[in-house]
């Protein structure tokens, strides 16, 4: 009997399923394209799921790492508790650099708190807050966490994260200094970070929506803005970015990676992940925290 072929996935198919999660949200209508794409319905079921995040994906550092020091917390934010997930190395007693990790739109996920894991590993105490703290935590449904990310508040979000800023510059961990990095969602959250809080050291955003050129002069923090070539419709937002921040003065560096679609960070969509891609933005990422942060 002969093996079953994969199905081809072709960047029309990446686009519709960006589509979907980023503007639609209505996936009766994304599995009618995707199949009308696919030639099949069938096709589609197949290839829906190789393109949403798995969340049976193996972590790249174990959840009980002995290497690491990790715990579900609870602190105060702007107008409530705010959950989050913390990691340091087990081994180190001296205050370190710290840097928070803001999650996609699926909320604080299984990846994002490998992603934090990972961070801890090169040497700073990492918080990962959940941004869905206010309506009970992030579900395990990725599409209701979309839809609730979707109603959040754009300026109670913006303070929640000016007080985790704060929260973890007052640390007995931290040595004072803290950047943010994050991605999709949470890269547009960095941004709008870099806007609101003075005290931010750096901020890395991933593939993030940029915030309105009259905006950018407020910024204080260096930047590093990690962009996929093939993610059009974030994109569309660089160049206006890049002189709003040549205007006004600001220490930034832009990575543009081609052929890389939008998520190419997350090793657990099998259809965006790019290793090359994942891999030089993260060198570029730890980088520049150990050169802003220490």
């Amino acid at each position: 009997m002969d093996k079953p072929k994969t199905p081809k996935i072709n960047q029309a198919m990446v686009d519709a399923y960006d589509e979907y999660t980023h503007l639609t949200l209505d996936r009766r209508a994304f599995m009618d394209k995707l199949a009308k794409l696919a030639g099949s319905g069938a096709a589609a079921a197949v290839i829906a799921p190789m393109l949403a995040a798995n969340s049976a994906q193996a972590a790249i550092v174990a959840t009980d790492d002995p290497r690491l020091l990790t715990k579900d917390v609870i602190y105060s934010g702007s107008s409530g508790d705010m959950k989050g997930y913390r990691a340091r190395q087990a081994d180190v007693t001296g205050k370190l650099p710290a840097v928070i990790i803001i999650h996609e739109n699926r909320g604080l996920n299984g990846h994002i708190r490998d992603v934090a894991r990972r961070m801890a590993l090169e040497g700073f105490t990492v918080l990962a807050p959940d941004f869905l703290s206010s309506a009970g935590g992030t579900p395990a449904d990725e599409d209701k966490a979309r839809e609730l990310i979707a109603s959040l508040d754009a300026n109670k979000t913006i303070a929640e994260g000016v007080a985790t800023i704060d929260y973890l510059r007052a640390e007995k961990y931290t040595n004072g200094k803290v950047g943010v990095m994050g991605f999709c969602w949470g890269g547009g959250l960095v941004n709008d970070l870099a806007v609101n809080s003075p005290e931010l050291g750096a901020g890395v955003a991933y593939y993030g929506r940029q915030p309105k050129a009259e905006d950018v002069a407020k910024i204080k923090a260096p930047l590093l803005l990690h962009y996929a070539g093939l993610d059009t419709r974030i994109n569309a937002g660089i160049d206006g970015y890049r002189k709003a921040l040549e205007d006004n003065g600001k220490t930034f560096d832009i990575e543009v990676y081609e052929g890389a679609n939008h998520a190419f960070n997350n090793d657990t969509s099998t259809a965006r992940y790019s290793k090359e891609a994942s891999d030089l933005a993260w060198s570029r990422t730890v980088a520049f925290f150990k050169k802003y942060l220490n």
